[in-house]
């Protein structure tokens, strides 16, 4: 396996602040849009999110494809996780041990993911990897929320992506959506 050229880091302005509530920058590196690795940091993201990679986080990337079919290998995810990592330590900000990443932040990176295609896909992933362990840490809310949001896909239909083809939803949910027809 050859040497790998590291990528000139990109600087985000966001909301990170310092515990004196300054104001950050924080530099990533760069990928091109709709790449493996801008795909594979969405991941990344996902699997630190609540502080710790867990094994169940990366069995059911392993078990439902999910590298796959966003065509990334194991080997990339991996150095893509070191470089986030190291962009990461470089210039986050520390809160109660954890590094903390802004909602603005989250939205430049989430940003390099522009086709809505690749976007429901890497939700799913992002999905299993927050259902692994079955439970929804707060870093974990706040990514899905944000990347709802940044590529405008409904919440409810973001877990629909889960779902099996001809499953309704149960009624209360029907209820909360305002829907009058079973899905």
């Amino acid at each position: 396996m050859g040497t790998r050229k590291p990528q000139p880091p990109v600087t985000v302005r966001g909301q990170s602040s310092d515990p004196a509530g300054n104001d950050r920058d924080l530099s990533f590196r760069s990928y091109p849009m709709d790449s493996p690795q801008a795909a594979a940091r969405i991941l990344a993201l996902a699997l630190l999110a609540d502080g710790t990679i867990q094994l169940s986080e990366l069995s059911s990337l392993s078990r439902r494809g999910t590298l796959q079919r966003l065509g990334i290998t194991e080997a990339a995810l991996d150095a893509v996780i070191h470089e986030l990592c190291s962009d990461l330590l470089a210039g986050g900000v520390a809160n109660s041990g954890y590094l903390v990443v802004g909602r603005d932040v989250l939205r430049k990176l989430l940003g390099d993911i522009g086709d809505p295609a690749l976007q429901r896909s890497l939700l799913r992933g992002v999905l299993d990897i927050v259902h692994a362990d079955g439970e929804l840490a707060g870093g974990e809310a706040v990514l899905l929320s944000v990347a709802a949001d940044c590529w405008n896909i409904d919440p409810f239909d973001s877990y629909r992506i889960l779902a099996k083809p001809g499953r309704r939803w149960p009624p209360q949910v029907r209820r909360v959506r305002g829907d009058s027809q079973p899905h």
